[in-house]
């Protein structure tokens, strides 16, 4: 034992005390060695972090990924050396891709040693899937907070569903730590709002309230009286007046857990820095290193060895395995013999779970879907997606959303027997209304899929700008969450250019991971639900039509199953490589294809390719690629009533892209489309040109 040991030995200090610090000597050490983070959180909460941890988490360290755990979300994510020094301490195991629990510590001293660096289990944000014992992934503050509403609304859910006399499958709650910044944002209230009025008694967000950001105090711009707008938002508020009170903590802890009927804000008064002489309640212990003088002056307040690093007593380790580990593995052992006894007495809602748990889908989800025979005046996409996603959720009982206030105009609503409205009483529901919180929305949906939900939302187009945050760390997670998006272009009409979608698609088309689905007909939506319905691991946008499209003659064209592909040779003149490639997404295919007609009439070997997803069509080989548009065919011309940015790499920077370079206008549906050059007569002119300019260059 070195003398720096000696110094800490349990009998010579309080092990809580001894606890506490070893989480905030291993955070200052962890930021200082990477030369970059935030000290300044961890040394305040650590007292907060181990009372939760140590005396009421009811978690399995031995078993991270246990159904009925509670889940602890970190949304002021830049204090992440709290949560990875916690998961050390604790000692929880790491889960590999196929959530099998490994030999290996989620969280090294190495990895924490390597905050920051390339390859540490320890980055500078925490992310899901990355360290095992992050619920989540946070940064982008505000997040965390909303994706705990849809943990809260998941279990709420679930204990309905699968909770029998005698049997608690499901009773676990939603701990998150939060700061001031995610309470300024707009997320925040809108998720406080919606779990306020579901009166989510599981969820209990603890408020660390230091009144230190960036710029400096929180007097600059946050002086409102939090505690009374969640009491106005319908919660419980509590109060914890020293963040270093240990006892007062757990008491607040406690009442909480006795408070069912609604969800509980924790405020906590912490001192940013805590212990660093000159750094303490400064903006200066916020997002940067304290430095090597000032961390050896706050390891001298705690009565630690000023020169010792990334040290943890002997004693530490072993008094969280007697607390939270003891605890976790009592609980959940409970918990698995109830689960035998649960699965011999209701074999099917077992089977379910266990689906669930392994994000697969139910078998046979599919065997309803519709067939829409040729019509050619046809139905809104919209309205087919209703049909499709109906036929779904009957056979998918896990599968749970809603909209932002619209689902009589996206048609989203479950309209099958039994399927019901989520509500406080009624928490078996399939329909979620969100309200007009389209934010909050998104990243509920997400707290609801890393729940083993199969969530959906629905919104118009346009306003999946203020679900971009949400839907890109949804993306970043892997989770298969499904966003229904109607009014997907300027067809939508007479609400003008407020409404009319321009730049969303290339926006979201850009995020990684992420797949896009704007189908031409009935029968392309019908085989885009087949295609969502199998994804385990990436979100999916379905862009829709207000307007009506006519439901192709698949006698006469190829069969819409090729939209699993990405894109699709729908028409061809000729059975070798054509003389101009039409290429429509959506609602223009149906011009490509009439453009298409009148092109053959004349003689043209024209092709028409329907492209409803960029992402699945990059997935497919080059040989398939190839075929689909053949590298020596240059003239062509893609058709979509967006922008126009991206679809040179299908025509090439010749070819010809039919689409918005501007904003669009109020009018009816026909009138807009005429104006902006969506019609046969556009493309078949542009497809004229393209042939010239290729026999003038020889192609």
């Amino acid at each position: 034992m070195t003398a720096a040991e000696e110094m800490l030995k349990p009998n010579t200090a309080s092990i809580d005390q001894l606890c506490i610090d070893t989480i905030r000597t291993l955070s200052m050490d962890a930021v200082q060695k990477a030369e970059s983070g935030h000290p300044g959180t961890p040394m305040a909460l650590a007292p907060v972090i181990y009372t939760l941890w140590q005396r009421v988490l009811r978690y399995d360290p031995t078993d991270p990924l246990w159904l009925n755990r509670d889940r602890f979300v970190l949304s002021n994510g830049h204090a992440s050396m709290l949560l990875y020094s916690i998961l050390h301490l604790a000692g929880v195991r790491q889960c590999g891709p196929d959530h099998e629990r490994l030999d290996t510590p989620s969280v090294s001293l190495d990895d924490i040693k390597a905050f920051r660096q390339l390859d540490s289990r320890c980055p500078g944000h925490p992310e899901y899937g990355h360290t095992t014992g992050v619920e989540t992934t946070t940064g982008p503050l505000g997040q965390g907070c909303g994706t705990s509403v849809g943990m809260a609304i998941a279990e709420r859910w679930l204990s309905t569903h699968f909770n029998r006399p005698g049997f608690t499958i499901f009773d676990h709650d939603v701990y998150v730590l939060c700061s001031d910044g995610d309470l300024m944002e707009g997320v925040s209230s809108e998720a406080a709002s919606i779990a306020g009025h579901l009166m989510l008694g599981n969820l209990c967000w603890i408020y660390d309230c230091n009144t230190i950001t960036i710029e400096g105090h929180t007097d600059l711009t946050f002086t409102e009286d939090v505690a009374a707008r969640f009491l106005a938002y319908g919660w419980n508020v509590l109060h914890v007046g020293d963040a270093n009170d240990v006892e007062r903590m757990a008491e607040a802890l406690q009442a909480f857990r006795e408070h069912d009927s609604t969800p509980t804000l924790i405020i906590v008064n912490s001192h940013i820095g805590y212990g660093a002489p000159h750094k303490q309640d400064t903006s200066a212990a916020h997002g940067e290193p304290l430095g090597e003088e000032e961390v050896r002056l706050a390891k001298r307040r705690y009565g630690w060895p000023e020169d010792a690093h990334f040290l943890i007593p002997d004693g530490v380790r072993a008094h969280f395995d007697a607390g939270v580990g003891w605890r976790g593995r009592a609980a959940r052992t409970a918990w698995r013999e109830s689960y035998d006894a649960y699965r011999v007495q209701h074999p099917d809602l077992a089977a379910q779970l266990d689906q669930m748990a392994r994000g697969e889908a139910p078998r046979g989800w599919d065997a309803g879907l519709p067939v829409f025979p040729a019509d050619a005046k046809g139905l809104a996409s919209r309205a087919s997606s209703a049909q499709a996603l109906n036929a779904v959720a009957a056979r998918y009982p896990w599968l749970v959303g809603g909209s932002a206030d619209l689902s009589p105009s996206t048609k989203t609503n479950l309209t099958f027997e039994a399927a019901g409205d989520f509500e406080v009483g009624a928490y078996a529901g399939r329909n979620l209304h969100f309200g007009i919180r389209e934010h909050a929305m998104g990243a509920v949906l997400s707290g609801m899929a890393l729940s083993g939900l199969r969530a959906y939302g629905s919104s118009f187009l346009i306003f999946s700008d203020y679900m971009k945050p949400s839907i890109r760390l949804a993306a970043l997670m892997r989770l298969p969450v499904i966003y229904i998006y109607t009014h997907d272009s300027i067809g939508l009409g007479e609400d003008g250019p407020t409404h009319q979608s321009i730049e969303q698609l290339v926006g979201l088309r850009a995020i990684p991971n992420l797949i896009v689905l704007r189908p031409a007909d009935a029968n392309e939506v019908v085989e885009a639900w087949r295609v969502i319905g199998n994804l385990k691991d990436q979100p999916v946008c379905l862009v829709l039509s207000r307007q009506a499209l006519p439901t192709f003659d698949r006698t006469l064209y190829a069969s819409a199953q090729g939209l699993a592909r990405g894109a699709y040779v729908m028409a061809d003149a000729r059975a070798d490589d054509p003389e101009v490639i039409l290429i429509g997404a959506g609602s223009e295919v149906a011009v490509c294809v009439a453009a298409f007609k009148r092109l053959t009439q004349q003689g043209v070997a024209a092709r028409v390719v329907s492209m409803p997803s960029w992402e699945l069509f990059e997935q497919q080989d080059l040989a398939y690629r190839d075929s689909v548009l053949p590298p020596g065919v240059m003239a062509r011309v893609s058709v979509e009533a967006d922008a126009v940015i991206g679809w040179d790499r299908y025509v090439g920077s010749a070819g010809a892209r039919i689409g918005m370079r501007s904003f669009g206008a109020s009018a009816p549906a026909d009138d807009l489309m005429a104006r902006f050059g969506f019609t046969a007569d556009a493309v078949f002119e542009a497809a004229k040109a393209q042939l010239i300019t290729a026999k003038g260059q020889g192609l």
